[in-house]
């Protein structure tokens, strides 16, 4: 193992906020670059000492910050610029189980450490939503991962509501003298709907939204969302994947709910956005697709690769059905 400098005091350990979870997610809510080194150097050392694969996930500046604090350290410590990471919250929660999976099951170390730190800047109120919840979804996601996942959040440039929202996310709190419980923290799947949140109303303002009904033939909704799709400036490519996307929910509709269903589809801004409602009551929970599918299944992949085609996917249960809306940009 290689020596690294006793410089700086180990992480204290921390109790799991979950029996039978392997997993510890904490925030770290800082305001000075003093206060996010004071945090993250010894959490990235005594990792390193302890044989854990480290990932830092932040952004440029505090990338520069670490590299400097870390020394010659920094060289076993991988680094990833925030904005080349968090992109699509499906395909970023993808990327984050390739890596543990890598570094564990294939790679032979006991657990992994990662400092992720989200992007809220350019983030529209749709996004930031669906991002919050992703949030909430990793503590079921990777409850059964060897991982220490430290979520960084700059007071200085984030809404305070974003802030707000990451004590509600996160079961422990990095800030401070030491990791500690939060005592706002909701675990994603409280009762009451406490993550649920109802799809916004159907057209975006000021632009038509074309409907097509479908049934167990679902070749006419995979040629109607096609068109559509590149109507609205989709290219053919994008369009390719947002109909794979919608066939794989309407056939779960067709096959485990009521048979048949509607879709809506129009443009929001620089996204293509794509309803499938499903009438039947058998309804979905809102983190569907964020959990891992079982290999060794059959069934049960479908929402996961949906995830992984699509920017946003929202799902709600409503009085009327389920609704899974499919957001895909433009560009």
């Amino acid at each position: 193992m290689t020596l690294i400098p006793p410089a700086v005091p180990p992480v204290p350990p921390v109790p799991r906020p979950d029996e039978g979870s392997l997993l510890i997610h904490q925030a770290l809510v800082y305001g000075t670059d003093d206060a996010f080194l004071a945090s993250t150097v010894p959490f990235c050392l005594d990792g390193l000492h302890a044989d854990d694969a480290v990932l830092a996930v932040t952004t440029e500046a505090n990338i520069d910050l670490l590299r400097q604090e870390l020394g010659d350290a920094a060289g076993q410590v991988e680094f990833v610029p925030s904005d080349r990471w968090y992109r699509s919250p499906g395909r970023t929660l993808s990327a984050y189980h390739r890596y543990v999976e890598r570094h564990t099951v294939k790679g032979g170390h006991r657990r992994v450490r990662v400092i992720g730190e989200p992007v809220w800047h350019g983030r529209d109120a749709v996004e930031t939503a669906e991002w919050t919840r992703y949030e909430a979804a990793i503590n079921l996601a990777f409850a059964p991962c060897p991982a220490w996942i430290v979520c960084p959040y700059d007071t200085r440039s984030l809404p305070a509501p974003v802030v707000r929202d990451a004590l509600r996310t996160h079961p422990q709190l990095a800030t401070g003298p030491g990791p500690r419980p939060s005592d706002r923290y909701v675990a994603p799947t409280t009762p009451g709907g406490a993550w649920k949140r109802p799809v916004a109303p159907f057209p975006a303002p000021g632009r038509a939204a074309a409907e097509q009904r479908f049934g167990a033939d679902l070749g006419r909704a995979r040629a109607f969302v096609a068109e559509a799709a590149v109507s609205l400036g989709m290219s053919p490519s994008g369009a390719r994947r947002l109909v794979l996307a919608v066939n794989e929910v309407a056939t779960n509709a067709v096959q485990h709910g009521a048979g048949h269903g509607l879709l809506t589809l129009g443009r929001s801004g620089h996204r293509i956005v794509c309803d499938v409602t499903d009438p039947g009551r058998t309804g979905a929970d809102w983190y569907a697709g964020y959990l891992p599918p079982d290999p060794a299944r059959r069934r049960g992949h479908g929402l996961w690769a949906v995830r992984q085609l699509c920017d946003l996917v929202e799902i709600d249960t409503h009085e009327h059905g389920t609704t899974v809306r499919l957001h895909m940009d433009l560009s």
